[in-house]
């Protein structure tokens, strides 16, 4: 089954995703370096240069691909998330060295305003699968109401990383003697230096060893010990492996494996909050666009308002209109006024939306106030759209549990969960472990005068003595530690079979999730276009009732009102229009987010959007 799973993410998971060289760890061949602390370089809060090439006339004016361009460079959310990808690097760093992995961070960054992501039941925003970033309710906690307090366990893994302990030191000592018989003197002066090293290294196969060299030299004023100085030197190599619990690769490199698999749960991640960010862009210039349309509609009526209060002032002067009909072409200015006055704030409102979420400084006032003008109109795109809402309901779905990030990520991360069960099923045997060790010890020293002794009067001769296999020490066995009832390892194994199934019922419930979401984007889609037909011939019925309403006038047959009033109807079928068509162009973009096809159908890739810079063209 894990070996089924593994394959199974070998085929989903996309390749992995280079970080950019700023965010990559430094890499040296200096052997201190290890010990040395690395800096991250502060962020660059400058605006791309591509912002400046859009700039004329000290307006800003952008195409759709222009602004998800800029956003890919300059937008802050994605500029957050693209730490995430270096983070699971250290995490993948730190568990090949046997430490436990951190997690990584899988939800979406939505600290820039305007044009909100996602309809029905979306699974954009929010984090990802569960197990891999804690949520609220504690440290048990996981997205979407998973549990992931299991994910890792298994026995204690040990560091992969060698060690070397060294002790060095001198030592003066001096004991006051009861009596001079033992020792000859009244008072015993030892004096010690000492220099005692140990090396000790784990393996990913449960086993370990250790080399441990003990050195020390003593003298002493005490004329009936033998030697003096005397140099006792002692070494044993220790080997141990674990035969039941913690044997072997599964339960020993499960860190480095969901680390890895977190890289790759990162990677999804990354690609999901693009999508999010790229989805934003484009329903925020779609409502800069309709903000545009609004306020160009409204300054048109408020134009034909004031022409006919001038022409009811002219009429009126000459006595043959009523002066009611001034009063009320009057009112219909001051509505009309205050029409535009609110069409204009909310699209000032709207530039500013769009200059934050494309840019990483607003520092330059010039750039505050700086108009933004949107060159792609929305009734170009949609007569171009027409065709591409046919595509069947099953195959928009099939496209969607193929490639939405989240249904990626929860499969990865099944995986994750899938070493732990096998990890806590093996925590519950027995602690066995085979052990065996050789060492030697040595001595050497200048004898007291009087005494007899056969050792070397050197310190290599007694290092050799230690070597020499002449005073050796061995020993074979077994350590076995069983826990009786074992109920902590059993809670454990069981509790990760229940989060495994949790997960794995989560996994449907996306898949069904992912469907509706389609199915119900499919259907807004259809819906808004009928709306933008049915929105466009109200629109086509008003203008051919005002073009009739104000001939009349102009031949005498009709009053000043009626052209009024019908005006006044057909900016009101224009507005109809443009909130038609802005509703149909978000519509797309949830379809295209729903079947994950956003970054495709916006030539958007990852990589340009890792670095930082956009390379490809744009289609």
């Amino acid at each position: 089954m894990l070996n089924a799973l593994l394959a199974l993410v070998t085929v989903i998971a996309p390749a992995q995703i280079r970080t950019p060289s700023t965010l990559q760890m430094p890499q040296s061949h200096n052997p201190l370096n290890p010990y040395i602390g690395d800096n991250v370089p502060e962020p660059a809060l400058a605006n791309s240069p591509r912002l400046d090439r859009l700039i004329r006339d000290g307006k800003l004016y952008l195409s759709l691909n222009d602004a998800i361009d800029l956003a890919l460079e300059n937008n802050l959310d994605l500029a957050i998330a693209r730490y995430n990808l270096p983070i699971a690097d250290t995490d993948v760093l730190r568990t090949k060295a046997g430490g436990s992995f951190r997690g990584v961070n899988t939800g979406v960054v939505q600290g820039t305003p305007g044009g909100g992501v996602g309809g029905f039941g979306a699974g954009a925003p929010g984090a990802g699968a569960g197990g891999t970033t804690s949520g609220a309710g504690g440290a048990g906690a996981g997205a979407s109401g998973l549990v992931q307090s299991t994910l890792g366990v298994g026995t204690p893994v040990s560091s992969y990383d060698p060690a070397l302990s060294v002790t060095a030191g001198v030592e003066h000592l001096t004991l006051p003697l009861s009596s001079i018989q033992i020792y000859g003197v009244p008072s015993l002066q030892l004096n010690t230096t000492q220099l005692n090293a140990t090396y000790s290294q784990a393996f990913s196969t449960g086993s370990s060893i250790s080399f441990e060299f003990n050195n020390n030299r003593q003298t002493t004023n005490s004329p009936d010990i033998f030697l003096s100085p005397a140099l006792n030197s002692y070494y044993r190599f220790t080997f141990q492996q674990q035969l039941l619990a913690g044997f072997g690769f599964g339960p020993n490199l499960r860190y480095l494996r969901i680390a890895k698999n977190n890289k790759k749960i990162s990677d999804i991640a990354f690609k999901d909050q693009v999508i999010a960010t790229v989805t934003q862009i484009e329903n925020i210039y779609w409502d800069l666009v309709s903000a545009y349309e609004q306020a160009r509609v409204n300054e048109q009526s408020l134009a034909f308002a004031n022409q006919t209060l001038e022409n009811a002032k002219k009429q009126l002067q000459l006595e043959s209109i009523p002066e009611m009909d001034v009063m009320k072409a009057e009112a219909e200015v001051s509505r009309r006024d205050q029409d535009l006055t609110v069409a204009r704030t909310n699209l000032e409102l709207q530039e500013s939306l769009m200059k934050n979420a494309l840019t990483k400084s607003l520092d330059d006032p010039i750039l505050q106030e700086m108009p933004v003008v949107p060159i792609d109109q929305m009734l170009a795109a949609n007569a171009k759209a027409e065709a591409e809402i046919n595509e069947p309901i099953l195959d928009l779905i099939a496209e969607g549990l193929r490639n939405r990030p989240e249904l990626q990520e929860t499969d990865v991360d099944l995986a994750n969960r899938q070493i732990s069960r096998q990890a806590a099923r093996n925590a519950l045997l027995p602690s066995l472990s085979l052990v065996g060790y050789i060492g030697g010890s040595g001595l050497a020293g200048i004898v007291t005068p009087g005494s007899t002794s056969t050792v070397p009067t050197d310190l290599i001769g007694g290092w050799q003595n230690t070597f020499n296999n002449s005073s050796p020490d061995y020993f074979v066995g077994f350590n076995l530690n069983i826990p009786f009832r074992n109920r902590v390892a059993k809670a454990d194994q069981y509790r990760s079979e229940l989060e495994y199934r949790q997960a794995s019922l989560r996994k449907e419930q996306l898949r069904k999730q992912i469907r509706i979401e389609v199915r119900n984007a499919q259907y807004a889609l259809e819906q808004s276009r009928a709306r933008v037909e049915s929105a466009g011939k109200a629109k086509d019925l008003a203008e051919r009732t005002f073009e009739i309403t104000k001939k009349e006038q102009d031949l005498g047959a009709g009053s000043s009102y009626q052209t009024m009033t019908a005006q006044r109807d057909l900016s009101m079928a224009e507005l109809d229009l443009v909130n038609a068509m802005t509703i149909y162009q978000k519509a797309k973009v949830e379809l295209d987010r729903s079947t994950g096809a956003t970054l495709e159908h916006n030539g958007v890739l990852i990589q340009d959007a890792v670095t930082g810079t956009v390379t490809a063209p744009s289609p």
